[in-house]
């Protein structure tokens, strides 16, 4: 049997080895380059959740932080107007600050602002200076706001130990106005113009 030349045998090789890398090896190193691909588009993908991950956390921090001071905010000027309960409150402040008689409490209609309204309480009661100084001291104090103006008071003709003068004067408290409520700018009007007497 004659002897193949070398030269038959490399050119088999080489086919051989075309052929490898043609049918195995290319589409396993394409096949490797799509994943590589593929990975750094998640891990970009990843980056991007992560961070708009820290910006949704800051957000949810910042609206934690608002709400809290929103609901601080409505403890002192609340939303609703809870007439009964702040006639209630008013009647046993001056019950635990010694006011002897509460002769009025008329709550007054309120007058709207941008986005609030005040509400005019008309108060009168008789006791002594002690007890009413107590008394505007835990009005200042009540959580929410109230402004004491209109005041006035007189000696009583007939004084007793806790009966020496009769007060009154106005409690202003306030309240948030609903959405509803809040009048909105109108926009202006476009003047027409003036034709002049002179134009034909």
């Amino acid at each position: 049997m004659k002897k193949q030349p070398w030269t038959t045998y490399a050119l088999l090789a080489a086919v051989l080895a075309g052929l490898l890398y043609f049918l195995y090896y290319k589409p396993r190193q394409d096949e490797l380059s799509g994943l590589r691909e593929e990975r750094i588009g998640l891990e970009d993908e990843l980056g991007q959740l992560r961070s708009k991950k820290r910006q949704l956390d800051t957000i949810e921090k910042e609206l934690a932080r608002l709400g809290t001071s929103l609901a601080e905010l409505e403890t002192i000027i609340p939303r609703k107007k809870e007439q009964s309960e702040i006639v209630r409150n008013i009647q046993q402040m001056a019950l635990d600050t010694g006011i002897e008689t509460v002769l009025r409490i008329a709550p007054d209609r309120e007058v709207n602002r941008e986005f609030y309204s005040e509400w005019p309480i008309a108060i009168e009661i008789i006791g002594s200076y002690h007890a009413l100084g107590t008394f505007f001291d835990r009005i200042l104090h009540f959580p929410r706001i109230f402004n004491i103006d209109d005041f006035s008071i007189t000696a009583l003709p007939s004084q007793a130990a806790e009966s020496t003068i009769s007060a009154r004067f106005t409690a202003r408290t306030y309240f948030f106005m609903e959405e509803s409520q809040i009048k909105k700018p109108e926009a202006p009007k476009s003047k027409k113009p003036v034709s002049s007497a002179n134009e034909i």
